[in-house]
């Protein structure tokens, strides 16, 4: 393997959650494909495609040319619109047609993935004709598939792989924007703390510190005076963290401690996925 090493984790997670969408849709009837997931105005069908687009702009294919219609009301925002493109244009494509393409593409990428030299800094692209680091598109792709994985097994009722390698590339992900949601988003005040406490396949206690300048850092120490402690299991937090689910729909799975109005407000914010 030539990958950076720094780099394998993401190759690593990346690969065992597309294996797992492979051989989740390969079997499935026509019908199956149109099934809603949790995923907002997608359907199976709308995930693989949005699968095998994001992983051929990883392999440099030129974008589609296509006109989105005017009727989608998941598509809110310019980024929305931007990865809708690659879901539309597929949207007709029949079963076959789906798998196989996934199937070519996953070729595709892991003989782009064997061959991989460059360093984890080096800029490659990304969306809306910017760059990014190479690090941070093989971070992105491997929390993006995972997310997805998760997505297709929930329409599908097939759980599985909550603690799977990207599952854990998730978890950092999600973890990674706690500070700002805690302190900007939701306006936790200045020298506070929240505790998020995690159990399930996934486990994890973190405590976020608001300073006095009002910024917000993450750790795993405890705080002794929390100004508010969340306890949930850990499908729940991902599926809050990305948006999948509403906060009524899991109320009774989510346990809060302290401040009520501050735990509230973190929760409306809780969603930072796109």
């Amino acid at each position: 393997m030539t990958v950076h090493p720094s780099l394998q984790t993401y190759v690593d997670a990346w690969t065992h959650s597309v294996e797992a969408i492979a051989e989740l849709v390969q079997p499935l009837g026509e019908g199956e494909w149109n099934r809603r997931t949790p995923c907002p105005g997608w359907s199976v069908r709308d995930i693989i495609s949005h699968v095998i687009g994001m992983e051929c702009e990883m392999l440099g294919d030129p974008r589609p040319i296509h006109t989105l219609p005017r009727d989608l009301y998941h598509v809110k925002s310019e980024i929305s619109r931007y990865m809708e493109m690659q879901v539309d244009v597929r949207r007709h494509h029949t079963a076959p047609e789906m798998t196989s393409e996934l199937e070519y593409t996953v070729i595709r990428r892991n003989r782009q993935l064997r061959n991989e030299t460059r360093q984890p800094d080096a800029m490659v692209r990304a969306p809306l004709g910017t760059e990014q680091t190479l690090e941070t598109a093989m971070r992105d792709r491997a929390f993006d598939i995972w997310v997805h994985e998760q997505d297709l097994r929930t329409a599908l009722n097939k759980p599985g792989n909550l603690d799977s390698p990207g599952a854990l590339v998730a978890r950092d992900a999600l973890l990674a924007a706690l500070p700002k949601v805690v302190a900007k988003d939701a306006g936790a005040p200045p020298s506070s703390a929240v505790v998020l406490d995690v159990h399930g396949p996934v486990e994890f206690l973190r405590t976020i510190r608001v300073d006095a300048e009002g910024r917000g850092t993450i750790d795993g120490a405890p705080s002794l005076g929390p100004a508010v402690t969340l306890a949930m299991d850990w499908e729940t937090y991902f599926r809050l963290a990305c948006g999948r689910v509403r906060l009524a729909s899991v109320v009774d799975r989510v346990k809060i401690d302290g401040d009520y109005d501050l735990a509230e407000a973190i929760l409306r914010e809780f969603a930072v996925t796109r």
